[in-house]
């Protein structure tokens, strides 16, 4: 890719070497691509025209695609040089493309397109004269504009689908109408819209985002890789689909969510959109309903495992590395917990890897206790916490928790872990059913009396912290939460599992059945709950506040692998954010308008870590990490062009 004064060349002559209808000596043959630059003393007004001087001397039988009959001619006399009217699907012809990002193109390339933002110079200059109205406006307006549109729809997936066709149509406007409103449109990019898109991705699925890389490309991973136009890759999501939020298997359909969490990468941490890359591993699905579905887009059989499934995934693990560097961060987003935990374990000392399922997820909800604490008061190690749900987002919370006790109170990891119970589909996880458990598990298997229900459990351990992460809706009952409130002065009660309809308890049921005494978080956001004429502000135990900030700060100091230490620095930094006005409100965690900031912070905190821990290699480190981070992140104000 070539830049001459805002227009953008895109010379496809490198990959004209594939041309499959040509014989081995007729392949030699090339385009030139030849630019001649017109400009004034200043270079202020620079013009590119572009020439394609055809080399191609042999088409067919040794004549040159500008022999061709003249009689082959298109409607209006214009002759068909290169022969596509007569290709058919079996009669191949060679896609020959030289593009310039000015005109008509310049108007469909996303990352250059400002539509009627364009000056009147820059019409001038590239060639818009006519193809767009007379009106210049600011991206103030097209943002209000925008939003005036937004609202007039009353179907969320609606909403979702007008911003990724804007995304798809001018990126900077996308990540600034995003960024200015996040706290409307984060639920719509991300949870709980985003899961109902996967749901029907199929149906409104319109053009590729990110890669898709099935078992048909196994051996070929590499190749695969490079076909994607950007090269400097920092931040990579990847999903196999089996486990999208709380709605199961969807397969190749599970590419919404790293779309969408990659969009957040970008607003909220400032990572360049050009930086980011959302893959899709498929190696097929067992949900029956997709693969009888004629719109699934993914490949129709039951999903690999065992060695295939672990080949696949070594595979494209050493090609990401190879192709990007070992500073590229590989984000896990939604693997089932038979696959979640391994991959995490087997690549986290070779890559720098991160699963937001068990490590994000963990940051963010010790941020929100820590925070919390100066609502319940005590200290993190004088509380008792019970999870409904010991996936990987329990006890991945469960054992940061752990952690954390830890290092505040210089306890053995294994004696804080007896203050932490979990309960699964088969009851309280405790030491005479450990035979039988998962490995992830078995840390948490503690002395005491099998109990199967969760009211009982309740009744039993006596929490002051109740966690919910069991992707089951309604199953914090209002006997649960009157049992939590019966013996708690105010009870911490996070209702965590996605979207909205999977979530445990609502915000309204929560402070009503504890009599507006329950401090309440959830995973995904709740309307505000007036209560005996006080109004409830419920937190969002969002992901979306760690991993931006962690993102960018990784980036920043070069890490080459994740700690522990980074996540509980993460964790830290947030629960700082939080200010007594948002305390007084039943606020855990603070308002989302505030972001950036908080992403800044974050990133200061877990690079500083990371210089701590000795894996940073970005030198000499910044004197000042939150204005090095501040400096670092992208912002989609709009570029003049020459």
């Amino acid at each position: 890719m070539i830049s001459l004064k805002g227009s953008t060349f895109l010379d496809n002559s490198s990959r004209f070497s594939g041309i499959s209808r040509f014989s081995e000596s007729q392949r030699k043959a090339s385009a030139a691509v030849v630019v001649s630059l017109n400009s004034n003393g200043r270079g202020r007004e620079g013009k590119a025209r572009v020439l394609v001087e055809s080399t191609l001397k042999e088409v067919r039988d040794g004549a040159s695609v500008l022999d061709v009959d003249p009689k082959s001619t298109v409607a209006g006399g214009v002759e068909d040089v290169y022969v596509e009217d007569y290709a058919t699907e079996d009669q191949l012809v060679t896609p020959w493309t030289v593009s310039v990002a000015s005109g008509y193109s310049l108007l469909r390339d996303p990352h250059h397109n400002k539509g009627l933002a364009f000056s009147e110079k820059e019409r001038d200059a590239h060639y818009l004269r006519g193809l767009l109205p007379p009106t210049v406006v600011s991206q103030e307006l097209q943002v209000k504009k925008m939003m005036h549109s937004l609202r007039q729809y009353q179907v969320p997936l609606q909403r979702y689908m007008a911003m990724m066709d804007l995304q798809e149509m001018n990126e900077r406007l996308f990540y600034r109408l995003l960024i200015e409103n996040v706290e409307e449109l984060l639920p719509v990019v991300y949870t709980p819209t985003v899961g109902e898109a996967c749901q029907k991705y199929g149906s409104i699925f319109k053009r590729p985002q990110g890669l898709y890389i099935s078992l048909k490309e196994k051996g070929r991973i590499l190749e695969v890789l490079k076909n994607w136009p950007q090269r400097n890759i920092q931040v990579i999501v990847v999903t196999d689909g089996e486990r999208i939020l709380g709605l199961g298997d969807l397969g190749c359909q599970g590419m919404g969510i790293p779309v969408g969490k990659l969009a957040l990468y970008a607003a909220l941490g400032g990572l360049r959109p050009s930086a980011c890359l959302p893959i899709t591993i498929d190696v097929g699905t067992n949900n029956e309903k997709l693969l009888k579905d004629e719109f699934y887009i993914g490949l129709r059989q039951k999903r690999a495992t065992g060695q295939e499934y672990a080949e696949l995934l070594h595979e494209f693990m050493g090609a990401v590395k190879q192709n990007y560097g070992e500073k590229v961060l590989i984000q896990f987003e939604d693997f089932a917990n038979h696959n979640a935990f391994d991959l995490l374990a087997r690549y986290s000392t070779t890559h720098l890897v991160f699963n937001d399922d068990i490590q994000g997820t963990a940051s963010v909800v010790l941020a929100g206790l820590v925070a919390a604490l100066k609502l319940v008061g005590g200290t993190l190690a004088e509380h008792t916490f019970l999870f409904l749900g010991a996936g990987e987002a329990g006890t991945g919370i469960a054992e940061l928790i752990a952690l954390e006790m830890s290092k505040q109170t210089k306890i053995p990891l294994e004696e804080t872990r007896k203050k932490i119970w979990l309960v699964d589909s088969k009851g309280l996880i405790v030491s005479s059913r450990k035979e039988s458990l998962q490995h992830f598990k078995k840390p948490w298997a503690h002395e005491h009396e099998p109990i199967k229900e969760l009211l009982d459990a309740v009744k039993a351990i006596k929490p002051t912290v109740l966690i919910g992460s069991s992707g089951a809706g309604k199953t914090f009952t209002k006997e649960v939460v009157e049992a939590m409130a019966s013996f708690n002065e105010k009870p911490l009660i996070l209702a965590l599992s996605n979207p909205t309809s999977q979530s445990e308890c609502t915000a309204e049921e929560a402070y009503t059945w504890s009599k507006g005494r329950a401090i309440f978080a959830s995973g995904s956001p709740f309307d505000p709950v007036e209560y005996n004429g006080k109004v409830f502000t419920p937190g969002q135990s969002n992901n979306a506040y760690i991993f931006p900030g962690l993102g960018l700060g990784l980036i920043i100091s070069g890490a080459i692998r994740v700690h522990d230490d980074m996540l509980l620095a993460a964790s830290e930094a947030l629960a700082g954010q939080v200010t007594q006005d948002n305390l007084d409100k039943g606020l855990i965690y603070p308002p989302f308008s505030n972001i950036r900031k908080i992403s800044a912070q974050i990133a200061a905190d877990v690079a500083a870590k990371a210089y701590e821990l000795g894996l940073a290699t970005r030198f000499p480190r910044p004197e000042n990490l939150v204005k090095y981070a501040e400096s670092c992140m992208y912002t989609p104000s709009y570029r003049g062009y020459w």
